[in-house]
């Protein structure tokens, strides 16, 4: 299920307007994978504006609501989960643990951050889904320790197939504020890209990794 259109543009719209994701079809970014990209996104920087943030979170809640129902915990995925996961938690009156990415090497060696308990449900909140490869580790170590996990919702996904995939092997629903083919519309209506930059931004999406190479 994706998030009504309306909202999934005024999100993208968001997105775009705080550059927490550039598009630079022309000038690419090269990923930490060593993929090349027209795109770069960072969440993270919506915290740093009040309106965005609190629009965000928002629409976070009525998407679980929608998608879930009220679970019995909130988890974050580290590290662009753990802000905007809080931030749901508190808006609905919920605990709020995270998750690593890997067990600490010391102390408690907790790979799960807070107090859950087998039995509870559990909702994931990821601010970007690419592969899906690190969020879907959390689900796992959720499960691990007997939660009920529902699902996972994130801020934005770039929709790859291979995502999907993996989502669907987890037996994880996701959803979504936002992805990108509404950010890529969004983006022209606003003029921030142009309609041949248009073209090179659905041709990268279907095949990320070999994209100029």
């Amino acid at each position: 299920m994706k998030k009504t259109s309306e909202s999934a543009l005024k999100v993208a719209e968001f997105l775009l307007q705080v550059k927490a994701i550039k598009l630079q079809p022309n000038d690419p970014f090269v990923w930490a994978s060593g993929w090349k990209s027209p795109i770069y996104c960072d969440n993270r920087v919506t915290l740093s504006f009040p309106q965005v943030r609190t629009y965000i979170r928002q629409q976070f809640v009525s998407l679980i609501n929608e998608s879930f129902g009220k679970p019995d915990v909130i988890a974050g995925v580290a590290t662009g989960g753990i802000a905007q996961g809080a931030l749901v938690a508190q808006e609905m009156g919920l605990p709020f643990v995270y998750i690593r990415s890997e067990a600490k090497k010391h102390g408690l060696t907790n790979m799960i951050e807070g107090v859950v308990e087998k039995g509870q449900s559990v909702v994931v909140i990821e601010d970007l889904v690419s592969t899906g490869g690190s969020s879907l580790k959390a689900v796992e170590a959720l499960r691990e320790v007997g939660c009920d996990v529902k699902g996972m919702a994130a801020i934005f996904t770039y929709g790859f197939s291979v995502a999907e995939e993996n989502f669907k092997k987890a037996k994880c629903k996701l959803v979504t504020l936002s992805n990108y083919e509404t950010l890529i519309a969004q983006a022209l209506e606003s003029n921030y890209v142009t309609e041949d930059d248009l073209a090179t931004l659905k041709l990268w999406r279907e095949n990320p990794s070999q994209w100029k190479k």
